[in-house]
């Protein structure tokens, strides 16, 4: 290959691995000291509006990230090996941050548009990390999620061992619901471990209550074994209440036995109920015949009562033949 074709193959993968911007001045700017100290210069600088971004490797399988702003036909369907975040800044501060697809096409408004290159995924983790905590000890809410999107979705390792640390109980408890999701959606094995950990053993109520949920979104082969676990051996109601319904929703007839188990052995009464409810919550009616049986032979007043009540919201033909056998 000669110099003249690397060089302009150097040029087109360059230009690919940068965004479409239009109504803006774009400069280009490659670093030269670490990313954190180049952002904290350009905040102070930055008295007028003006947006700043770079690309960072991506957790493969994340889809097309352009939103209500898409303006190009591209969709990715196996998603994309690399994705931008972006920060505006405004009266020498941070005012907003964007996480989106580097097939976007991006209208600046008119403002500056500046865009770092040669940035680690690395720096980019321990950047967006101290954003999290400063954000975190100011009490900031706004566009919070995008810093935390951010760190999830970037490839690099460090992102695993900087979301784990936002878990501590030291953190809010608003931090760490966040962070739970996004380790269980986008961080692979060691995701699901940090959330099945919570799951099984964190103080919070509250904290593994979310889990219930968070579990079902990880592709890992021991989300729902970890879910069944939490439904039948959790201290608190609500959180057992909430893994039978997610049960229902996320593996229906396949661990609908774990529910109709729950609905006739449940220390507590109130989760007795919701197992009945879970059952009704079961896709494709799948739950009707075990609503059937409690209603015919359950030996707890109340779980009779509400399997009958599903029923009968059902609407379903085999409850309607219920009843009837019931009313010769």
């Amino acid at each position: 290959m000669t110099r003249l074709v690397f060089l302009a193959l150097t040029a087109c993968l360059a230009a690919a691995q940068q965004p479409e911007v239009i109504n803006g001045k774009v400069e280009t700017r490659a670093l030269a000291r670490p990313l954190a100290r180049e952002f904290h210069k350009l905040e102070a600088y930055a008295s007028s509006p003006l947006w700043a971004a770079y690309t960072f490797p991506a957790v493969p399988g994340q889809g097309t990230m352009c939103g209500i702003d898409e303006h190009n036909n591209i969709v990715r369907l196996e998603g994309q090996d690399t994705l931008l975040v972006l920060f505006r800044f405004e009266n020498r501060a941070l005012d907003r941050v964007r996480v989106s697809s580097l097939d976007c096409r991006f209208d600046a408004g008119g403002l500056p548009f500046i865009l770092f290159t040669g940035v680690q995924p690395s720096q980019s983790v321990d950047l967006l990390t101290e954003l999290v905590r400063t954000w975190t000890a100011s009490g900031r809410k706004a566009h919070f999620d995008s810093l935390i999107t951010a760190i999830a979705l970037n490839r690099d390792p460090s992102a695993d061992r900087a979301l784990e640390s936002m878990l501590a109980p030291t953190q809010p408890d608003t931090l760490r619901e966040k962070v739970l999701f996004w380790l269980a959606s986008a961080r692979g094995a060691s995701g699901f471990e940090a959330v099945r950990k919570v799951l099984q053993s964190d103080s919070s109520d509250r904290l593994r209550e979310k889990a219930t949920f968070d579990i079902t979104v990880s592709k890992e082969a021991g989300a729902i074994p970890a879910l069944v676990e939490s439904a039948r051996k959790d201290r608190t109601l609500r959180v057992r209440s909430q893994a039978l319904f997610w049960l229902a929703q996320k593996a229906g007839k396949r661990q609908s036995a774990v529910i109709l188990q729950a609905a006739g052995e449940d220390p507590d009464p109130q989760v007795r109920r919701q197992a009945v409810f879970a059952l009704h919550e079961i896709p494709g009616g799948d739950g009707i015949p075990l609503l059937i049986q409690l209603a015919r032979s359950s030996t707890d007043k109340e779980v009779r009562k509400q399997a009958i009540f599903w029923l009968g919201e059902s609407k379903d033909p085999r409850a309607t033949g219920f009843f009837a056998d019931v009313l010769k």
